[in-house]
């Protein structure tokens, strides 16, 4: 199957116990320019999992693979944040379990039908066969990804 799996790559739910990444929060939007030279540089710290995870004991990171899911702004090894406890709707970026594998797409609902498709035109969609089991395992809430060096 051409999809964004990950099963071998399930990193772990977030330790809501672990200390937290902070990051300094300058205060500032970005733009791609000039800086304002008036931009007051006052800091204060951003708690990541505060900004990123809604139910830590739900919550679990996995690694995207491939290309499939591209045009959602979701790329080969991005860091997929994955909420368990968010009911998933028509519109989502869900993580599928398909025939034991783990694939995201992007989760259609219409008149009781599923479809999970691909935010790449070079992927086809998939659309459950009858009889074909599809657990919908939980809900893309946000990808991090590492910029090149």
């Amino acid at each position: 199957m051409n999809s964004i799996q990950a099963p071998a790559d399930l990193i772990g739910a977030l330790d809501r116990h672990a200390p937290a990444a902070w990051l300094f929060d300058l205060g500032a939007s970005v733009q791609a320019g000039f800086p304002s030279p008036a931009q007051d540089l006052g800091a204060k710290r951003i708690d990541l999992t505060a900004e990123l995870v809604r139910h830590p004991q739900a919550t679990f990171l996995m690694r995207a693979r491939g290309d499939s899911m591209r045009d959602a702004g979701i790329f080969d090894g991005d860091v997929l944040i994955v909420d368990r406890a968010v009911e998933p709707h028509s519109g989502h970026v869900v993580i599928a379990v398909i025939e034991g594998d783990f694939v995201c797409k992007t989760l259609l609902l219409r008149a009781g039908r599923m479809k999970l498709k691909a935010a790449n035109p070079c992927f086809p969609d998939i659309v459950p066969r009858e009889g074909q089991t599809v657990e919908i395992w939980g809900v893309v809430t946000a990808a991090i990804k590492q910029m090149p060096r």
